[in-house]
């Protein structure tokens, strides 16, 4: 019976009914990406015609996490500058906003804190696009948000298990559901055709010992997460700070002073994305 309970939680999540559906201008421009004759100034108009999505891909552009030294102002820029597979994530980062932002500010406040870290460390490790790995970072708790809407009772249940046993939340939902949030969030990025370097990353984030094709990527969002979890940004119900993996942490090879230079440079990043935090929310109260 338990075995049919958990089948029907991994249905259930496989077949996401609540979050908002793609808007379908992923669609027509992963078409237009795969035209080798698509410029980015007809993606960029596009993405025009869309004012509200339009404004929040570019004020996602621009905020501290990808911290470009100039003010990018045009989308067929943005195109340029981070590739189709960056904006592709964006887009589906801005449909979320909203959902995110008014379902659990604090997991909002964490994924834009891990994707501050995530990019410090790509860059500084000399990952190639390394907007990729901040984007997954962006993302990379979506599961998390699929589980509340689609489960709101075992939902509570975890959060319970949480408080009752002191143990993190990706340790209760395995209790609760037989797997965990990492999982759920694969699936979507999956189901969403994003590619690789931000799926496996997002799926093995938490067991980061299982990533076959994109190691280094995930140590990086592994050990991001856990770092800004530890640094007490946006961690809301679950103060529970994962242990960190010996597979990923000799992956990353950091020293104790990149350790030190790393926290500096992310603890100056984290108020440019605190004050975007609170821009967005005020937008929000606004509509």
């Amino acid at each position: 019976m338990e075995n049919d309970q958990k089948a029907e939680f991994r249905r259930a999540l496989r077949e996401v009914k609540n979050l908002p559906t793609l808007p379908g201008i992923v669609a027509k421009l992963t078409r237009m990406a795969d035209d080798p004759d698509t410029t980015t100034e007809q993606m960029g108009k596009v993405i025009s015609k869309d004012h509200i999505l339009a404004a929040k891909l570019l004020k996602l552009v621009n905020s501290a996490f990808y911290g470009f030294p100039q003010k990018i102002s045009s989308l067929s820029s943005a195109i340029i500058l981070l590739g189709f597979n960056v904006i592709k994530s964006l887009i589906i980062s801005a449909s979320i906003f909203e959902l995110m932002e008014g379902s659990d500010v604090e997991l909002w406040e964490h994924s834009l804190g891990t994707a501050v870290v995530a990019s410090t460390l790509a860059k500084r490790l000399g990952i190639n696009d390394p907007e990729e790995v901040s984007t997954a970072g962006l993302i990379h708790d979506i599961g998390k948000v699929a589980v509340k809407m689609e489960l709101p009772e075992q939902y509570d249940e975890i959060l319970n298990v949480v408080d009752m046993k002191q143990i993190s939340m990706v340790e209760a939902e395995r209790l609760v559901l037989g797997l965990d949030h990492a999982e759920v969030g694969g699936w979507l990025a999956k189901s969403w055709l994003l590619p690789k370097k931000l799926v496996e990353p997002i799926a093995c984030h938490h067991r980061p010992k299982k990533s076959q094709e994109e190691p280094l990527a995930t140590a990086i969002l592994h050990f991001s997460d856990i770092l800004i979890r530890g640094m007490g940004y946006g961690h809301g119900a679950d103060i529970w700070v994962p242990p960190l993996s010996k597979v990923a942490w000799e992956k990353l090879g950091l020293t104790a002073v990149d350790l030190d230079e790393i926290l500096d440079e992310v603890d100056e990043k984290l108020w440019d994305v605190k004050g975007f935090s609170l821009d967005i929310q005020s937008e929000l109260e606004k509509t």
